[in-house]
């Protein structure tokens, strides 16, 4: 398998994900478009995955190359109808993508929480084997609010209604980071605008003390993210399969 991966600032990259797709001989490329690097052809790919990042999905003033990334991923799931997975801004991008919206949220989440799964979220093979609720980390101030066709909320909680989703037969999206490593928590905070949002939504003191409270959950998170990414694995080698 090969994986084309989205990647919207270099801090925001695959995470523990790279340990496992290392694992199972996953080979993947990233694309850093906020550096102008050129998409590559879709169809040598079996899976995109689309990570985060500090800006929002209609700054397409601000950053244009939102515009052919918001095609290819239509493109991607849509006509080539392959396995995706977005994560938080990633996310919010397949709304965007597909005919949904995205705007600001009521209330921004960073830090730890949870999130509850759906009836349709419990039978959906993404989250075979999950408890509920599921332990999250987030860090998003924007939501999807309106769903695009072909949708199903998999997930919610009372800040956010839309915590992950599927669109079509594979193609997901997870408002929350299952990526993170030890590293995330210290690396984003030296992101000027993820430092404001840090500080903003849970003031200097705890904010202060937000990567040793992350730091205690991390071995539940991995194990979490290992599940999820054994059945997003699954999920690419059927639709490889039926291809």
């Amino acid at each position: 398998m090969r994986f084309l991966v989205f990647q919207h600032v270099a801090i925001e990259h695959p995470g523990i994900f790279r340990e496992f797709w290392r694992e199972a001989g996953i080979e993947w490329d990233a694309v850093e478009l906020d550096e102008g690097e050129p998409i590559p052809e879709l169809s040598n790919y079996q899976a995109l995955v689309v990570m985060g990042g500090p800006m929002d999905v209609w700054q397409e003033a601000e950053y244009p190359w939102l515009v052919p990334e918001k095609a290819a991923i239509r493109r991607f799931v849509a006509e080539l109808q392959r396995p995706y997975l977005g994560i938080c801004l990633g996310h919010q991008l397949l709304a965007a993508a597909l005919g949904g919206t995205v705007g600001l949220g009521r209330t921004p989440e960073v830090g730890l929480g949870t999130v509850t799964l759906s009836a349709d979220g419990l039978a959906d093979p993404l989250f075979a084997g999950f408890a509920n609720p599921v332990e999250t980390f987030q860090w998003h101030s924007c939501e999807v609010q309106h769903l695009p066709p072909d949708t199903v909320v998999l997930a919610g909680n009372e800040a956010c209604a839309v915590q992950a989703m599927r669109v079509g037969h594979h193609a997901y999206g997870v408002q929350y980071h299952v990526e993170i490593t030890a590293e995330t928590v210290p690396q984003w905070r030296e992101l000027p605008a993820y430092a404001a949002s840090l500080d903003a939504a849970l003031g200097p003191q705890r904010a202060a003390q937000l990567a040793d409270d992350t730091a205690a959950r991390l071995p539940a998170f991995a194990q979490a993210a290992r599940r999820l990414n054994d059945n997003f694995l699954k999920l690419v080698a059927a639709a490889k399969t039926l291809a």
